[in-house]
């Protein structure tokens, strides 16, 4: 009986210590991450095959996405707010830098073609978001070239 009473609550004290997928990749633990709102829009399809601030170059047809300051990797979970549609998307370039329109809160991600796809807001061009981070990536990535470059 002695046993029971120790080995039970030590059995359930221990049994959520195991170390997560991203855990062990050295990234922060999904039960640690963080969501945010905003405003996304997305890349004009005439900056197809020029280089990211990651060193990748855009894809229209990729489900990527530029965040100011989240490092390159991270990926994350885009709802629509007003129609529930969510995709998941890489981060792999900076931005938003462009202007807040027409009073609307901050633009918080440029998201490819196919992710605005996905979330069915071409013809709006701009709609509201929660964002979800589900995997912080690693700090840094190599680059290749500069930014903006062709190389």
């Amino acid at each position: 009986m002695i046993l029971v009473r120790v080995a039970l609550p030590a059995a359930i004290v221990f049994a959520g210590c195991g170390a997560s997928a991203s855990e062990a990749q050295g990234r922060a633990p999904a039960r640690h991450l963080r969501f945010f709102l905003g405003w996304a829009t997305y890349y004009d399809d005439s900056l197809a095959g020029r280089r990211t601030a990651s060193g990748e170059r855009y894809d229209p047809a990729a489900l990527t996405a530029a965040h100011r300051t989240l490092p390159f990797g991270t990926r994350l979970r885009v709802t629509r707010i007003d129609t529930g549609a969510s995709v998941e998307v890489r981060v792999n370039d900076r931005g938003p830098y462009g202007r807040n329109r027409r009073g609307r809160g901050p633009r918080v991600l440029d998201l490819s073609r196919a992710a605005m796809e996905r979330l069915d807001g071409i013809a709006a061009g701009v709609v509201r978001v929660r964002v979800e981070v589900l995997d912080v990536g690693p700090r840094s990535l190599p680059v290749r070239g500069r930014p903006g470059s062709r190389r």
